[in-house]
């Protein structure tokens, strides 16, 4: 049975860990995307989710900490010391500092580099999670992959190439695409890992997972986020336009 948001289910704490230096692309984290500093976007769509009870910003950024003490006051700073804040530094690491330091039993982990993602879609993962829970110990998002991939090798991996199937005839696989990740605390300090041992995978539309890792991904992801979004906001318009009254079933 799924839960309503306004039911009471465990409390989850969202946690977006941000180092001030990018080596791909210079302060990414708050460059300007769309209008305002990237990081935003993730923050707002976490902002509008019923299921999360407090937002937990990791960072050495002196830039992040001004804007979010500015904009964003609910929202929690830990500052990142200087012995995480290597780009080598496991993420894992980093996610086991930050819940020593607050309260709470579940977390979800996103990124800043997703600002496609959307409020319906985190609720939705942690409604997911929970229904599932304790069966499966933890969620990660995941995207579809129809493709023929092959390994380093020369050998196929989820195909016959004697057998050349439509690709969407292909067996499932699935890459994690590092949107979202959410666990229990036990899980984090008995194994030092987000995925537990019985994962529950959680598939994601391909644009809102687009993840800005690159320059070009900039302005792929602005150009998605200007066209998606009016796209669904001329849906919603539509559809609030229709006089339900007026259709009626017919028959033969």
């Amino acid at each position: 049975m799924r839960h309503d948001p306004s039911h009471l289910i465990p409390k989850i704490a969202a946690l977006v860990p941000m180092r001030h230096n990018s080596e791909r692309v210079a302060g990414k984290n708050y460059r300007s995307f769309a209008g305002e500093p990237l990081y935003r976007h993730i923050v707002r769509s976490l902002l509008a989710c019923p299921l999360i009870s407090r937002i937990v910003i990791d960072t050495d950024s002196p830039v992040i900490k001004k804007d979010v003490s500015d904009v964003f006051p609910r929202v929690i700073l830990i500052d990142r010391p200087p012995h995480l804040s290597d780009g080598t530094v496991a993420m894992n690491d980093v996610l086991k500092y930050d819940i020593s330091r607050i309260e709470g039993e579940y977390f979800l982990q996103t990124h800043s580099t997703n600002p496609l993602l959307s409020h319906q879609t985190i609720t939705e993962a942690i409604q997911k999670f929970f229904d599932n829970y304790p069966t499966y110990d933890s969620l990660f998002s995941v995207s579809r992959m129809a493709v023929r991939l092959w390994d380093s090798k020369g050998k196929p991996v989820n195909h016959n190439p004697e057998i050349l199937l439509r690709t969407q005839d292909l067996p499932p696989i699935y890459e994690e695409n590092s949107c979202m990740y959410i666990f229990p605390r036990t899980l984090m300090e008995t194994r030092n890992n987000r995925i537990g041992v019985h994962p529950l995978m959680f598939e994601i539309d391909k644009i809102e997972s687009f993840d800005i890792d690159e320059e070009m991904d900039f302005k792929v992801a602005e150009f998605l986020h200007k066209t998606y979004y009016k796209y669904k906001e001329a849906l919603a318009d539509e559809m609030e336009s229709i006089d339900i009254s007026t259709l009626h079933a017919t028959g033969d």
